[in-house]
């Protein structure tokens, strides 16, 4: 089983974070342009159901009352603007215009921004650095239907994107396997194994040990059983994976592939050395390069992606 993954990516995105003037008070940032050439690799997808529910630009601003997106969407809280007016209608017909529009895209993740009663997730406002009512209108909707998302926040930290790109190209290339034997099974583990270690080892120990059992076992598992353990290691590579770890496993990762491959790249730093998250993230993408050129398995980034123009 080869470690490509080979088709574009579809990216869904906040439209005020990809550039358009669509905010409350007309403004806008492209936070995409960050991701320098990456930018290019991706099918973008940019929605807003704020502007969708025909609430216009410039607009008042809204907030969540009563209860989080959840309980919006049961009918127990409200959104209302400035002035306290009702707008639960209006923004129900726009998270839902906003989510038909990414189904139609067939979105592999969406980039939201965090902060916005409607499409916030951790944080529905950003005055004193408060919670709000998580998640919000939008963001319930795209929880519930199981979406991979990322911050909008983490696409100006070049070592946070590096870990989001990794593990959602691991997280399709799983997600689009048929996993129906134990062949299958291992070979797909032995390719994602150090990254989910990496993640959470704990949670990375118990999927293998799951994984031996069933190597073990005279029988054949169930399809359900398969589909168990995918969807284990799918939900543990939606985890951000903490500074530490990242900076330690480079490093053995690197050793290894060193080792086993030959191959060197400048300037990849011993864990103990000083060094900001920027040049880490260089290094990073150094072995990347060097390893996908001879399309070598790189344990921290262990799935190439190489999409088609």
């Amino acid at each position: 089983m080869e470690n490509l993954l080979k088709r574009k990516l579809n990216l869904g995105i906040a439209a005020c974070q990809f550039g358009a003037k669509f905010r409350y008070n007309g403004k806008g940032i492209d936070l995409t342009q960050y991701l320098g050439r990456d930018r290019g690799q991706f099918i973008w997808t940019p929605v807003c159901p704020e502007v969708m529910s025909g609430m216009g630009v410039p607009r008042l601003t809204i907030k969540l009352s009563g209860g989080n997106g959840f309980d919006f969407w049961e009918g127990n809280a409200n959104v209302k603007d400035k002035e306290g007016k009702i707008k639960n209608d209006m923004i129900k017909q726009g998270a839902l215009a906003c989510l038909e529009t990414l189904e139609r895209a067939k979105i592999d993740a969406y980039i939201y921004m965090e902060g916005s009663p409607s499409c916030g997730v951790k944080r529905t406002t950003l005055k004193n650095q408060r919670l709000g009512n998580p998640p919000g209108v939008f963001g319930a909707l795209l929880l519930q239907r199981d979406v991979f998302l990322i911050s909008s926040i983490d696409l100006q930290s070049p070592i946070r994107w590096w870990d989001w790109k990794r593990r959602l190209v691991a997280f399709v290339w799983i997600k689009e396997q048929e996993v129906n034997s134990k062949e299958i099974l291992k070979d797909i583990w032995d390719k994602i194994k150090y990254v989910l270690y990496e993640l959470h080892e704990e949670e990375g120990t118990a999927i293998r040990d799951e994984i031996r059992d069933i190597l073990k076992s005279d029988t054949e598992p169930s399809s359900e059983l398969y589909d168990k353990i995918k969807l284990e290691m799918l939900t543990l590579l939606r985890k951000p994976a903490e500074l530490e770890n990242i900076k330690k496993h480079l490093w053995d990762n690197y050793v290894d592939l060193k080792k086993k491959e030959g191959i060197e790249v400048e300037d990849v730093l011993e864990p103990e050395a000083l060094r900001n998250m920027t040049h880490i993230a260089q290094e990073l993408l150094g072995i990347e390069i060097e390893a996908r050129k001879k399309n070598y398995l790189f344990r921290s980034s262990p799935i190439n992606y190489k999409p088609d123009r």
